[in-house]
């Protein structure tokens, strides 16, 4: 019955350790179920990331060819109206100068003052449409700068974004690297906490076997104290026994004595008796 007690408590702690084996991984499985959700959601937020960053690039560039065009149109118009006053300019110089001055060394002094009249208010026209195409060619070249500078300071703008955008998703990377780094330490403490958790099972493993041993060495006592008892009472019975054998050897030597002495001188008994069987053989003469 004993036996059977311990066997049923060893099957009762063997599943007791397979319960806590099996919580054991399934705790394992849900953390690495968790690890792995995280990394999901790192990946998919580097991803996001990454594509934010080729829409603000593209809007970038985009706005740099918008910038650039307009600069270019700018630069364009300039030209045009550069190029436009400085003909005005030549022609203005070559009217004044080869038309004018021959006509009044040839003409009267009447028709000189006409065409004097005519050219003064040609050349006062055309020194006008000049100042006016200088005045819009300075306009031009003001717009050409400052359509320079706004393409300077867009470029400036640009940069120092893409700079704040790197470090940000430095930052990140340092921050996905911590995290890692303390996932896993977290998965080391998790490891040498299950090598104690076996160590300590382990333990109580060795701790159980040797109450065991020991429950069967008293086990054992106990049966040769009961073997020492039956023999001592073995003994006993044996001595008692021989006690009685003894006693009744010196009834009958009692009793021969007496029919010895009762019976007459001539006849007399003789009797033998064996120790062992308890039996006599008497005889007489």
């Amino acid at each position: 019955m004993h036996q059977q007690q311990q066997q049923e408590q060893q099957q009762q702690q063997q599943q007791q350790q397979q319960q806590q084996q099996q919580h054991q991984q399934q705790h394992q499985q849900q953390h690495q179920q968790q690890q792995q959700q995280q990394h999901q959601q790192q990946q998919q937020q580097q991803q996001q990331q990454q594509q934010q960053h080729q829409q603000q690039q593209q809007q970038q560039q985009q706005q740099q060819q918008q910038v650039f065009y307009l600069f270019v149109a700018e630069s364009l118009i300039y030209v045009a109206v550069s190029s436009r006053c400085v003909s005005l300019a030549v022609s203005f110089l070559i009217s004044s100068s080869s038309v004018s001055l021959p006509l009044l060394l040839q003409l009267p002094s009447s028709n000189n003052r006409i065409l004097r009249n005519t050219s003064s208010s040609s050349s006062s026209s055309s020194s006008s449409s000049a100042c006016k195409c200088l005045e819009v060619s300075f306009i031009g070249a003001a717009a050409a700068a400052a359509a320079y500078k706004a393409t300077a300071l867009l470029l400036q703008q640009q940069r120092h974004q893409q700079l704040l955008l790197q470090q940000q998703q430095q930052q990140q990377q340092q921050q996905q690297q911590q995290q890692q780094q303390q996932q896993q330490r977290q998965q080391k403490q998790q490891q040498q906490q299950q090598q104690q958790q076996q160590q300590q099972q382990r333990q109580q493993q060795q701790q159980q076997q040797q109450q065991q041993q020991q429950q069967q060495q008293q086990q054992q006592q106990q049966q040769q104290q009961q073997q020492q008892q039956q023999q001592q009472q073995q003994q006993q019975q044996h001595q008692q026994q021989q006690q009685q054998q003894q006693q009744q050897q010196q009834q009958q030597q009692q009793q021969q004595q007496q029919q010895q002495q009762q019976q007459p001188l001539h006849t007399m008994k003789y009797c033998l008796i064996n120790s062992l069987s308890g039996s006599a053989s008497c005889r007489c003469q």
